[in-house]
């Protein structure tokens, strides 16, 4: 198939459809000796006559009606491509892949992506959860369209604009709040929490790094007695009395976990940003665009 002009099928099927080659100019806005090149041009391509005169009338030869179907058929597949596309550059269907961390994925992204799916009803959204690092070079292998992760985050061939902060607090079992005596002021500071069993997130992730970083910046060094990768889990276990954990405010913000957790502000505060990862060369279309405006628009 290489080297076969679609025009030229096209201009074949003019012709013949309208019985002469200047009435075929006439509907294609072409010239006349632009229509008979493309046919001859179509002839050499095959090693085939496709047209004879007969009278004052252009009718296909028999190798030109067995190409008529094919060209049919052609017309037809671009027309549906035309409707597919046009679906597309309206946003009523398409496909938008986005990774991001299990807590974003449970309590961040169901809001927007209901109001995502109402809006266009007809785009596939798929979300993938992992580590920071591994999403990163998912979205620079193009496996995934963006993300939602937790920052500092950084790639040379990556777009990252913060979209919201969440703070972190101390999680314990309801009744029973830290023993705060060792904070210099109101909150949990990283000494007061030196002896306690501590159940964190999973080493691997930003996440975990951020709060590494808050316990190092206070002289300790955390030693959790478990580690998970799963939000809902790490807050069982809490719960059951096994532990404490620092998890961001909105994981324990619902009036069930009123009664489940004892949560306090930690001092010095801990904020975790969130940012919204792009390829730079990233193609955005409709569907894209309105999954980044979704996440933006949580500011």
């Amino acid at each position: 198939m290489r080297g076969l002009n679609l025009d030229q099928l096209i201009t074949f099927a003019t012709v013949v459809e309208h019985g002469g080659f200047t009435e075929a100019a006439g509907r294609l806005g072409l010239t006349q000796p632009a229509v008979s090149m493309q046919i001859r041009n179509l002839e050499e391509r095959f090693g085939v006559r496709l047209v004879e005169r007969v009278g004052k009338r252009a009718l296909p030869t028999a190798a030109g009606r067995d190409l008529l179907p094919y060209i049919r058929r052609l017309r037809e597949e671009m027309e549906a491509a035309a409707v597919a596309m046009g679906r597309h550059r309206a946003g009523q269907v398409g496909r938008v892949r986005i990774g991001t961390g299990a807590t974003a994925c449970i309590y961040r992204l169901p809001p927007i992506l209901t109001a995502l799916r109402s809006a266009h009803p007809g785009l596939e959204i798929i979300v993938v959860t992992g580590n920071t690092p591994d999403i990163l070079d998912a979205v620079e292998g193009g496996s995934l369209d963006l993300a939602l992760v937790t920052l500092p985050a950084g790639r040379p061939g990556l777009s990252i604009e913060p979209v919201c902060a969440e703070e972190l607090v101390c999680v314990g079992p309801g009744g029973d709040p830290c023993d705060a005596a060792r904070s210099p002021a109101p909150g949990v500071a990283p000494a007061a929490l030196a002896d306690q069993t501590l159940i964190l997130y999973e080493r691997g992730g930003t996440m975990r790094a951020v709060i590494d970083g808050w316990f190092m910046a206070g002289g300790i060094q955390p030693r959790p007695a478990m580690e998970l990768g799963n939000v809902e889990a790490i807050k069982n276990l809490v719960a059951a009395g096994l532990g404490r954990s620092i998890l961001p405010s909105v994981t324990v913000g619902s009036a069930q976990d009123c009664d489940r957790f004892a949560v306090q502000p930690l001092m010095p505060p801990l904020i975790r940003k969130l940012g919204l990862v792009l390829r730079r060369d990233k193609v955005r279309d409709a569907g894209v665009r309105a999954m980044v405006k979704a996440i933006t628009d949580m500011r």
